[in-house]
């Protein structure tokens, strides 16, 4: 039987989604997307509201945005779909790492052992999660991002390219952390932070 996947949102970051659905098994891929003039190797076969429609089908939400993801993910696990998860076959994830619904692994991850990955997660790629860490639901490691051990990451935040975090810290929910920042404290207070060490600006 031809496994299928749904994925709404075919931006750049649903296309690299569908290479790793293709890579995990799936022949028949298909987006929903509210912008159907794109031209992309799988079809565009509705708007993101058409997702009723296919509810016996294995459904992906691969949208950047934490807060749309989360909205997108919590209707759908309400409604009963079958969320799924897709870990590229090149990453390297420890055993007893726990990865929620709806999360996204990408080429070139590490995850170490005891870390707990939340639900609609994106680990993008070549970011590393080191041991005993918890990464919160709805969360975008961006690229290259290097988190060390016994880290916490609330829900709703945004590490941006090339951030690195230092062991034992804490974000906080609602943060989005600048490309190229270090983390050497913890961040208490919601808003955007920037630089070297990290520090918030607004």
């Amino acid at each position: 039987m031809n496994k299928e996947l749904i994925i709404i949102g075919a931006g750049g970051h649903g296309l690299v989604v569908a290479d790793i659905a293709k890579q995990n098994g799936y022949q028949k891929i298909a987006f929903l997307d509210d912008n159907k003039e794109k031209e992309y190797d799988y079809p565009i076969i509705g708007s993101c509201s058409d997702i009723d429609r296919y509810k016996n089908i294995d459904v992906f939400v691969a949208i950047g945005n934490n807060s749309i993801r989360k909205h997108y993910l919590t209707s759908l696990s309400e409604k009963n779909f079958n969320i799924v998860s897709l870990v590229h076959p090149k990453s390297i994830i420890a055993d007893d790492v726990v990865i929620g619904e709806g999360t996204v692994v990408m080429a070139g991850v590490i995850v170490n052992c005891k870390s707990k990955i939340g639900k609609g997660v994106i680990l993008n790629t070549g970011c590393t999660v080191d041991h005993e860490n918890v990464v919160g639901d709805y969360v975008h490691l961006s690229p290259g991002c290097h988190i060390s051990g016994r880290v916490v990451i609330r829900n709703e935040t945004w590490l941006g390219t090339g951030c690195i975090v230092i062991n034992n810290i804490e974000i906080c929910e609602g943060c989005t952390v600048g490309a190229g920042c270090v983390v050497i404290s913890d961040l208490s207070q919601p808003g955007t932070y920037v630089g070297v060490p990290a520090k918030l600006i607004s």
